[in-house]
């Protein structure tokens, strides 16, 4: 039985030499393709570090954003009609809300009406300069007369006074001119006061139209200027969009009363989006405003580039700029690489033909060749 096992399991002879020259032949090759592989592999890196190394810095930590535009109420009013949702495309000018004008159509005519009233006042001043001119004239008049009836009485008294000393005036006469002295005397001054009043009359009234016609008349022009914001008003119940965009957190409901200043909605220009890219600070070395950026999407994948240009460095990193900055003043202090947010432009002609979203992750590489 031994000798039949002995016998199964005995090797052919001259097999083992024939099958190691056969697996040292194959291995030899194999082994020279491999180390050409690498060889090529690190030579074609040298060559590319050589030739590209330094001369670009890239970063996937880049996203798209876009000043948005906040669209407010400039009156209050009800909401009317609002044909708007998100995601709405607009352009600049186009009818977002329709709100209430019923207040501001009667404020209006109520303005329209102080205008109409401050004219005719302020015309009446024009009419009554003559009018007061000539009072003005006539107590003018009136004052010379009483001035020469004062002279008059004057002189006879002082006449009658010498005379009667004399015994050519009798006592009651040189009364009796006594009496009239006072009595010219006293209509004298009547005439100065109201000569006096006419001319402060008309003053006055030059004082209100000196200068200046009807229409430039500071009362008409304060009555205008109430109609003007009257129509302003009016104008602003219907709200229009001040830029072209998608709208975004639209908040306005058909008969929601809105307050001055309150915030309806944004406007996202999408054809004036910008990419932030946070690059590491000691990426930065060779980064100059207008240097060449070639970008991709993750929407789009890497088919389809963007074309930029650096536009503008933060003045500050992220850290930095939080609501609460890092302090690094402690004793536990570990550093870290910070980064700094690199605005880059991009070609509205290409982001007309594949449009961008806020905050889309893009992947950006600028050219730092001088």
């Amino acid at each position: 039985m031994s000798d039949q096992n002995n016998s199964d399991t005995a090797p052919v002879p001259g097999a083992s030499a024939a099958s190691a020259p056969v697996t040292s032949s194959k291995r030899g090759p194999m082994f020279a393709i491999f180390g050409g592989v690498i060889v090529v592999a690190g030579l074609a890196f040298g060559a590319y570090s050589l030739i590209e190394g330094g001369k670009t810095v890239e970063t996937d930590n880049a996203y798209v954003e876009a000043t948005s535009a906040a669209v407010t109420a400039q009156t209050a009013a009800t909401v009317k009609t609002s044909n708007i949702h998100e995601t709405q495309v607009v352009k600049a000018g186009d009818i977002l809300v329709v709100l209430d004008d019923t207040d501001a159509k009667l404020a209006l005519a109520a303005a329209q009406a102080q205008l109409d009233q401050a004219r005719r006042q302020v015309g009446t001043y024009y009419e009554n300069d003559a009018t007061l001119k000539a009072q003005a004239d006539a107590s003018a008049s009136q004052v010379n007369s009483a001035q020469a009836a004062y002279d008059n009485a004057l002189k006879a008294y002082n006449d009658r006074k010498t005379l009667v000393g004399i015994g050519a005036v009798s006592g009651e006469d040189l009364q009796n001119a006594k009496t009239t002295l006072d009595q010219a005397q006293a209509a004298l001054a009547t005439a100065r006061a109201q000569a006096a009043a006419a001319v402060g009359q008309r003053a006055s009234n030059t004082a209100l139209i000196s200068g200046v016609g009807v229409g430039e008349n500071p009362q008409v022009v304060s009555a205008r200027v109430r109609v003007e914001q009257a129509q302003l008003d009016l104008d602003r119940t219907v709200i229009r969009a001040p830029i072209s965009g998608v709208i975004s957190r639209n908040t306005v409901e058909v008969g929601q009363r809105v307050q001055v200043s309150q915030t309806l909605m944004s406007i996202v220009p999408i054809t004036d989006a910008y990419v932030n890219a946070n690059f590491k600070e000691v990426q930065l070395e060779k980064v100059r405003i207008g240097q060449p950026v070639l970008l991709t999407a993750d929407t789009y994948g890497g088919s389809v580039k963007f074309h930029g240009k650096v536009a503008g460095l933060s003045g500050g990193t992220g850290s930095s700029m939080a609501i609460i900055p890092a302090q690094n003043a402690t004793g536990n202090w570990i550093k870290v690489v910070q980064r700094l947010p690199v605005r880059i432009s991009l070609d509205p002609t290409e982001l007309k033909q594949h449009p961008l979203r806020v905050g889309m992750s893009m992947k950006a590489k600028i050219s730092v060749r001088d």
